[in-house]
């Protein structure tokens, strides 16, 4: 009997709590405003990594041009040169080569990964119609 009477009581209390706290929504501004703080954030880090991306391609093509003409250099204008080339310069060409190639790969994966992240800022720009792109300090 004193169990029910407890747990009664118990209940009664905890009733009276819930309709002091009734469920509350936030305005339609406050809402409105936590969503843009949201998107914006998302349209910083596109935006902040598509910046990064194409200056690093940006570097990177010029450090391949330059690396070409070093290499142009080191080849000769003999058209036996490659018969009399001295061992060291086959090294350097090596070298030449491989870094070439490498930067030339990376200039590849720079340009569609460049090319996937302006796909998603046009997404997200037509997604959120009103979003104003945010101004990024270079």
């Amino acid at each position: 009997m004193f169990q029910l009477f407890l747990r009664a009581r118990a209940h009664n209390f905890l009733s009276s709590r819930r309709e002091d706290k009734g469920f509350k929504a936030r305005t339609i501004e406050r809402d409105a405003e936590t969503d843009r703080v949201r998107i914006d954030a998302v349209m910083v880090a596109i935006d902040t990594a598509l910046r990064d991306a194409e200056r690093e391609q940006v570097g990177l093509g010029r450090r391949v041009d330059d690396a070409l003409a070093r290499a142009s250099v080191t080849f000769g204008n003999g058209t036996d040169e490659y018969l009399e080339r001295e061992p060291i310069d086959s090294h350097h060409q090596d070298l030449f080569a491989a870094d070439i190639s490498n930067g030339q790969r990376r200039l590849k994966e720079l340009a569609n990964t460049i090319a996937h992240l302006r796909f998603i800022r046009t997404a997200m720009l037509t997604r959120f119609p009103n979003l104003k792109p945010p101004q990024l300090n270079s």
